[in-house]
């Protein structure tokens, strides 16, 4: 069975741990193919969509969950949205005019000094932020290097794209149950952590989940449940669009279309582009739905 654009969890039977794993195809495909990305941006860019998956199915919340790898260099800006639902979207930010300095492959090379930020947002409760400094090779190790600051919980992630396809699974300490003795659940995640080390880039985005799993923790009672399909989508509309030109009031509206003669919006995560006229901006503030093409 393919395990493409599908996120399953699994859990160890003799051990407090947990995991996900996810792989992604199509749906990694679709969110790039509106912009014309560098090999390695598309890459990094699939991990840390793997990744935001990951976190978004670890989290159990209702909302949307953000991260971002921010910095100085060429690649300024690595960024990803997830929902609850299994929906994402993804989007970089580089230096398209030198485009030679994108030559570097690791993080840390084409981010400069950066930082790691991750927005949990959900439809009820509050809003919740986490920032470290981003000064690492690889986004598995920032994001290690995040819950080890931040969360304080034994966390492992190992991730992986060829800006085609991307692959990523999670380790997780659970609270106490099976191994109540702090030297033996030690021992036991020091043991996995290693086993999951062993993982090779070609395993994990060649192998369907079962035989992953099998291969790395045959002896370990790993045990796999159903999958969540994962899917790419934009959630930019015109309706959306429309709201945001209410927000700026229509002093500052009718200012752009007589400056420009329309209000050209467009999204960043997939290049479409909303066109509102003087009637359209009009009807806005009249209080009657936009058009919806």
């Amino acid at each position: 069975m393919s395990n493409k654009d599908l996120a399953q969890r699994f859990i160890f039977d003799n051990a407090d741990i947990r995991g996900e794993i996810i792989s992604l195809q199509d749906s990694l495909t679709a969110s790039l193919a509106a912009h014309n990305y560098p090999v390695n941006v598309k890459a990094l860019l699939g991990e840390l969509v793997a990744a935001s998956v990951l976190l978004s199915s670890t989290l159990k919340f209702e909302g949307i969950l953000s991260l971002q790898a921010k910095g100085d260099g060429p690649l300024s800006l690595l960024m990803v949205e997830c929902t609850d639902q299994g929906t994402f979207r993804a989007l970089a930010r580089w230096d398209e005019e030198n485009g030679e300095k994108l030559a570097a492959k690791d993080l840390q090379g084409l981010l400069g000094n950066g930082q790691l930020v991750m927005t949990v947002d959900p439809h009820k409760g509050n809003r919740y932020q986490g920032i470290v400094p981003l000064h690492h090779e690889t986004i598995a190790a920032g994001l290690n290097d995040y819950f080890e600051q931040s969360e304080q919980l034994s966390t492992g992630f190992w991730l992986t794209s060829d800006g085609d396809s991307a692959a990523g699974m999670l380790l997780q300490a659970l609270p106490v149950n099976l191994e109540e003795d702090e030297t033996v659940r030690a021992e036991t995640w020091q043991r996995i952590a290693m086993l999951a080390e062993t993982v090779t880039e070609q395993e994990m985005l060649e192998l369907d989940h079962d035989t992953l799993l099998t291969r790395l923790f045959h002896d370990e009672n790993a045990r796999l449940f159903d999958g969540e399909k994962v899917t790419f989508d934009c959630n930019c509309s015109r309706p959306r669009s429309a709201q945001i030109i209410q927000d700026i009031g229509q002093k500052e509206a009718e200012s752009i279309i007589a400056e420009q003669g329309e209000i050209s919006m467009g999204c960043q995560f997939c290049n479409q582009t909303y066109v509102f006229t003087g009637k359209d901006t009009a009807d806005i503030f009249a209080g009657q739905k936009p058009r919806t093409h």
